[in-house]
């Protein structure tokens, strides 16, 4: 069975299952690993992906793989992960799940626009709440890294936690 027949394989028989499971199954590779193969899974929905799901969703994989003998008998690794910040947006759903991120959007007539996701629905995105662009205008996006963004209900709460308490005694202090 060739690699592209493989995988079409994997997606049809995985698809399934973790939708089931309340997931999106995102991408399947299937890679050499010395004398293993490495079986990478990438799943992801609304509100994230957290290490219990993705466990639980691994546990759901490997028996499902094992039923089947999709990889001719050979061992695997079996590796279930969520899509890092690089992934490229390319479904309506990557673009509502970037909500509230900065993103860079490549153009269809060559020419790449910046902004945040203020929304999104099946029929486009719109950046910074002015610019709409639908999906056919769009070949991809991504999401940018922000090292210095701070969140301003997060600064609110932070500043709180942070406030000295007026009411220590600091008696203790004198030498």
């Amino acid at each position: 069975m060739s690699s592209d027949a493989r995988r079409d394989r994997l997606v049809e028989l995985l698809g399934p299952l973790v939708g089931a499971e309340g997931f999106d199954l995102e991408d399947v590779t299937v890679t050499p690993a010395g004398r293993r193969r490495l079986v990478r899974v990438v799943v992801d929905r609304d509100g994230g992906v957290s290490l219990d799901d993705v466990a639980e969703v691994a546990q759901s994989v490997s028996k499902r793989l094992d039923e089947v003998d999709v990889l001719g008998g050979s061992a695997y690794v079996l590796e279930v992960t969520s899509p890092g910040v690089d992934r490229p947006l390319v479904e309506p759903r990557h673009w509502r799940r970037a909500s509230g991120r900065l993103v860079k959007a490549e153009l269809r007539d060559g020419t790449s626009v910046e902004g945040r996701v203020t929304g999104a629905d099946e029929t486009g995105v719109e950046l910074d709440g002015a610019r709409r662009l639908a999906y056919g205008e769009l070949v991809r996006g991504r999401v940018q890294v922000e090292f210095n963004r701070r969140d301003a209900g997060l600064d609110d709460e932070l500043d709180e936690d942070l406030d000295v308490d007026e009411g220590i005694d600091d008696a203790d202090d004198e030498g």
